[in-house]
């Protein structure tokens, strides 16, 4: 009875309404509107809750230290491929082996990652998935034979499938409101870096020099760890109220009161508590069906929407432009690396839905764009202008896809879930991420068999799809805390 009651009269409406109500209104505040307040919701009078601390960058600086490892794992397997075959002699069955387990160590990680979290916390999760990263790399850099190169790449896939999830959730946590989507959206970026990065060094090293490599942004976040708080709503959901402040303080700066988001994040952490202990079962709850259909959606459409065909056959698709591949790679960089940068940018001033909205367009474009190539080849017209439309198709979906749908999923999945169901719908979200991103690129080869028009006519449908899917779903977070938003999507009402 006492959890119905909780159900029905303290969580039906938006906790920063009933509890802050009457010192907004005496402090000549706005409304008291879940989109409202700007940056007044934190302090009373005193700095902006928008200001970005250096301990926050810093924070966040060491946390994307582990979407580089990210990016440099997926990355890796294009220039190590010649290396890794004559050396170990591998064939071209056994390397795609060597390749996709790591999607496969991934899905292990992702299915483990939200409790990891919630146990030990947000930097004992990452510093717990550098450890598998740091024995991977190893494994792999001093590897002799095929299977023990394998279970390195396993180990690093695991560490990935952990920080996938850890690095944005750390992120949202820490960040002020009017900062948290760009702030999250470096997660992606850094991902980006990494797999660049490795692509270009790894035309001038070797495949061992370069897995050793991979060990130095490893080592550097675990040495950042030492120096950066904890998640103020990780401390506050295992009742460290006093940890919980100071890590706030610490985020904020000295001056700055921090009284307000402290009762916010306490009002909200203490009557979940009130609550039943989550489990994975309870995700399936009608009170977070909402959550739920917007954070899988989205990580289906992304993958499903053709990132890795597109990286996949991008060679070829330069090569049959008539450029050399790496020309093709540096033209790919040169578009995804600023593409990135400026969702980030754009991320906090024009919001979400429109950069998913513009994103999903550009994909779409660019996936009719690649079709419409292999069509016009497939007829024999047009044969001079076709390779040009391939690589200007590549480029756009390329640059679009960096805008948007590469990060944005995952900040929202970051914002959607109240604390209590963090881990149990991280790991099922960024499990259905890695799962659907082997499947593409699993069936990717045979799809190609089937209709190279046909593939990316199929992509650029299911873009098409995403866009109606963002414009009828997902919610606007921009500018509204954690437990705004969480509040006003999960209402805890009754099944």
């Amino acid at each position: 009875m006492s959890r119905e009651n909780i159900e029905e009269g303290e969580l039906s409406n938006p906790l920063l309404v009933k509890n802050t109500t009457s010192k907004l209104h005496s402090g000549g505040g706005g409304s008291g509107g879940s989109s409202g307040n700007g940056g007044a919701s934190y302090e009373e009078g005193g700095e902006s809750s928008s200001s970005a601390t250096i301990m926050v960058v810093v924070s966040t600086l060491v946390a994307v230290s582990g979407s580089y490892v990210f990016g440099s794992a997926v990355g890796y397997s294009s220039p190590a491929r010649s290396g890794v075959m004559n050396d170990l002699g591998l064939t071209v069955a056994q390397y795609s082996v060597f390749g996709s387990i790591l999607t496969i160590g991934a899905m292990i990680g992702a299915v483990v990652s939200g409790r990891i979290a919630d146990y030990i916390g947000r930097r004992g999760a990452m510093a717990f998935s550098e450890i598998f990263c740091i024995l991977g790399w190893l494994a792999i850099a001093f590897s002799k034979v095929a299977w023990w190169a394998e279970l390195g790449r396993l180990l690093v896939g695991c560490g990935m499938g952990l920080l996938s999830y850890v690095v944005p959730i750390y992120i949202a946590e820490i960040t002020p409101k009017d900062l948290r989507g760009g702030f999250t959206t470096v997660h992606q970026l850094m991902i980006c870096c990494g797999v660049s990065l490795t692509y270009l060094i790894g035309a001038f090293l070797n495949w061992r020099a370069l897995a050793l490599l991979g060990t130095i942004p490893c080592v550097i976040q675990i040495l950042g760890l030492f120096f950066i708080p904890e998640s103020p709503r990780w401390l506050a959901k295992i009742g460290k109220w006093k940890e919980c402040e100071a890590a706030l303080q610490r985020l904020r700066g000295e001056n700055s009161n921090t009284s307000q988001e402290v009762a916010e994040i306490r009002d909200y952490t203490e009557t979940l508590k009130r609550l039943s202990e989550a489990r994975i079962l309870d995700l399936f709850q009608r009170r977070y069906a909402y959550s739920l259909i917007v954070g899988v959606g989205l990580m289906v459409l992304q993958q499903f929407g053709g990132v890795n065909g597109i990286a996949f056959y991008a060679s070829t698709i330069f090569i049959s432009a008539g450029f050399s591949d790496s020309v093709g790679t540096i033209a790919m960089v040169a578009v995804q690396v600023p593409m990135t940068a400026l969702g980030v940018i754009l991320m906090d001033k024009a919001g979400r839905r429109p950069l998913l909205l513009v994103s999903s367009a550009g994909t779409c474009l660019g996936c009719l764009l690649v079709g419409l190539s292999f069509s016009l080849q497939n007829l024999q017209q047009w044969k001079q202008i076709t390779p040009i439309l391939a690589l200007v198709g590549v480029l756009v979906f390329t640059g679009s896809f960096s805008l948007g749908m590469g990060g944005i999923p995952w900040v929202i999945m970051s914002e959607i879930f109240p604390i209590n169901m963090k881990g149990s719908a991280g790991s099922l979200i960024t499990l259905v991420s890695w799962l659907g991103s082997w499947i593409v690129s699993y069936t990717f080869n045979f799809l190609m068999d089937w209709s190279s028009a046909g593939t990316f006519f199929l992509f650029s449908s299911v873009s098409a799809v995403t866009i109606l899917f963002v414009a009828k779903l997902v919610p606007e977070t921009k500018g509204r805390t954690l437990e705004e938003i969480q509040t006003s999507l999960n209402r805890f009402s009754e099944n």
